[in-house]
């Protein structure tokens, strides 16, 4: 079965996808800065995903760059951005995915409802 997890910015009005692509972009760059400064690609080990989209789309998917990682959907929900692991998705692709939310959380200043149904506050008054 499916598992779910919500992002709810304040504003969510102005959320969307381009963001959302804008702030994974990010993620990989410095995961990759990272390992350089390491002296090893810590960058495919810290965001093992490819990104693909599909025009016309309210959703796009992160596709795994080896065995071990699979798929994760992002979308835009009523709640505000859905982050879906679908029946195929890995262990990997769970952990992943909850640094991946965590990480947009704390940019987006938003509301985290985890796939364990705890929440995590990361808005600022």
């Amino acid at each position: 079965m499916p598992q779910s997890a919500y992002l709810t910015p304040r504003e969510i009005a102005d959320i969307n996808l381009a963001t959302v692509k804008d702030l994974l972009i990010y993620y990989e760059e410095i995961m990759t800065k990272t390992g350089e400064q390491l002296s090893w690609s810590y960058g495919d080990s810290a965001y093992p995903y490819e990104l693909v989209e599909k025009e016309g789309n309210e959703w796009f998917y992160l596709k795994g760059k080896n065995e071990n990682y699979r798929m994760i959907i992002i979308g835009l929900s009523e709640k505000g951005i859905q982050v879906v692991l679908p029946d195929q998705s890995t262990h990997g692709d769970k952990a992943k995915a909850n640094e991946l939310c965590k990480f947009l959380a704390m940019k987006l200043k938003a509301e985290l409802t985890l796939f364990n149904g705890r929440v995590i506050h990361h808005s600022q008054k």
